[in-house]
């Protein structure tokens, strides 16, 4: 459970940058309190999941997902352009993070 709450944190870190990026410096209101609400989210799932995992494997699993994921949307958004050098790093980055529940 403490593992899919952790992922799930992950994602919302993915939700919080992309609010952030969209609030215009906090100047639009829904993208900021999708922000705030997320970031809350996110840290507390961190939290829970760091009661059992190593604090070192959860937060790089945590920031992998959100890195991955952010990443991940800007391509498939088309803000960000989509190569085959950065799908084929952002695949070693998820790789690595499967790798570290793997030996967790």
């Amino acid at each position: 459970m403490d593992w899919f709450v952790l992922i799930v944190s992950g994602l919302l870190e993915a939700v919080w940058a992309i609010a952030l990026s969209r609030s215009e410096g906090f100047t639009k209101r829904r993208p900021t309190v999708v922000f705030g609400i997320a970031l809350v989210a996110s840290m507390a799932g961190l939290a829970l999941a760091m009661l059992t995992i190593p604090t070192g494997t959860a937060y790089a699993v945590w920031v992998g997902i959100g890195a991955a994921a952010t990443a991940g949307w800007a391509m498939v958004t088309r803000a960000e352009r989509a190569t085959l050098v950065r799908i084929l790093l952002l695949a070693v980055l998820v790789a690595a993070v499967v790798g570290l529940k793997v030996v967790a």
